[in-house]
């Protein structure tokens, strides 16, 4: 599969930047990504971007959707959280049995999906599948969606085994939203409580983690793509660290723009004359080439293995988890020195590089996005321990 570095959609990503920098106070006050955002991001495709052709998608090179989510959280981080978390379903939704991608995709090819994927529901195994009840939160851009993946963690079939986690499947009609999120950052992406009571769930509808991380899940017998032989557990997490860049991206754009002819009320110096400005400002920008440059050689080793038969080597794969992992932190302390370099002016709301700031931060703070557990992994590993982690 290539990789089209100058391909329509990241075109087109480049080209939103202005609206969707004039649509994000609106965006954040209203607390979900706003409609005609949605209606534009699926006229132009993008939710197809990793959907398997035989259900009108793209099944687009990694580094391809990637670089477009990052364009698009240059300009509205919120937007482009949104973006990426309900199109990275439709990888997992195509690993998923035949069945259940005809009952999502079988009447609108448009239909889209979110996720709650912390395992903390409670599942009955009864004939034919489980039933689930719970609490789910975090679950963005859940406004715009009909369906929805739950994780829950279910017995092993084999006595003395630990619990296996699932994903289950729902259409609307069985879980309800709660308008919970109110928050300090990325207040757009509209993350609301999924609640679920006591719901029948077809096992055709839901997806075992371990398949993913072995690569062998029943879609796979209709989806023969190399894409769709990549770890769910690599695609996934890369879609809420990547944002991360752009967000940095953005606001070394504002940094530029606030400090150019901007004088200290104190001193009157000018603050493009300050060597820690000039220094900062170098360092972000040094950083977003790293990381991006380390992001798309690790996807090109994955796709380059996948299409030719050969399965990742565990090292490989925690090796590239960490580095998705440490993404998010490298870009944090990149903008807070950029944020620290602007001095008070940088405080107030209407200022970009505050919006950034608070954006960061909150992604920051996803599970995915600490860096301390999965360096923990890596070294376990390479000093001789053995892992259980399966989302790899």
């Amino acid at each position: 599969m290539e990789w089209n570095r100058d391909s329509s959609m990241l075109r087109y990503a480049k080209s939103m930047r202005e609206t969707l920098e004039s649509r994000a106070a609106k965006c954040d006050e209203d607390r979900k990504v706003p409609d005609e955002t949605i209606a534009d991001f699926r006229s132009a495709g993008l939710f197809r971007m990793l959907q398997p052709t035989r259900h009108g998608g793209l099944e687009c090179h990694p580094n391809e959707f990637f670089d477009v989510v990052t364009e698009l959280a240059a300009a509205c981080p919120s937007s482009a959280w949104v973006f990426g978390v309900i199109a990275v379903h439709a990888f997992q939704l195509a690993l998923f049995p035949d069945e259940a991608q005809d009952e999502v995709w079988g009447k609108d090819r448009d239909t889209l999906v979110c996720s709650s994927y912390m395992p903390v529901g409670k599942v009955t195994p009864v004939p034919g599948g489980y039933r689930l009840s719970g609490r789910w939160g975090f679950s963005s851009g859940s406004d715009h969606c009909t369906w929805v993946l739950l994780g829950a963690f279910v017995p092993s079939e084999i006595e003395g085994r630990a619990p296996e986690m699932l994903t289950f499947l729902l259409p609307q009609s069985q879980y309800r939203l709660v308008d919970d999120w109110h928050v300090s950052g990325l207040r757009g992406t509209g993350s609301k409580s999924v609640v679920v009571d006591d719901a029948f769930v077809p096992a055709h509808r839901t997806h075992r983690m371990g398949d993913g991380f072995k690569c062998k899940s029943p879609g796979n017998l209709v989806n023969t793509a190399p894409l769709y032989r990549l770890p769910f557990g690599q695609i996934f997490t890369r879609t809420v660290a990547t944002p991360s860049i752009g967000m940095l991206m953005g606001a070394i754009d504002a940094f530029i723009a606030t400090n150019r002819g901007r004088r200290g009320r104190a001193d009157g110096r000018l603050a493009e004359e300050e060597p820690s400005s000039q220094e900062a400002v170098a360092r972000a920008m040094l950083a977003v080439r790293e990381v991006r440059a380390l992001l798309h050689h690790d996807w090109d080793v994955m796709m380059q293995k996948v299409e030719r038969e050969e399965p990742l080597t565990l090292e490989e794969r925690i090796a590239f988890r960490h580095h998705a992992g440490g993404v998010t932190d490298r870009m944090t302390r990149a903008l807070d020195e950029l944020f620290m370099e602007t001095g008070g002016t940088a405080l107030w709301k209407d200022q970009k590089i505050n919006r950034f700031f608070q954006d960061i931060h909150a992604a920051r703070a996803h599970h995915a996005n600490n860096p301390r557990k999965t360096g923990r992994t890596l070294g376990r590993l390479l000093l001789g321990h053995a892992t259980d982690e399966v989302f790899l």
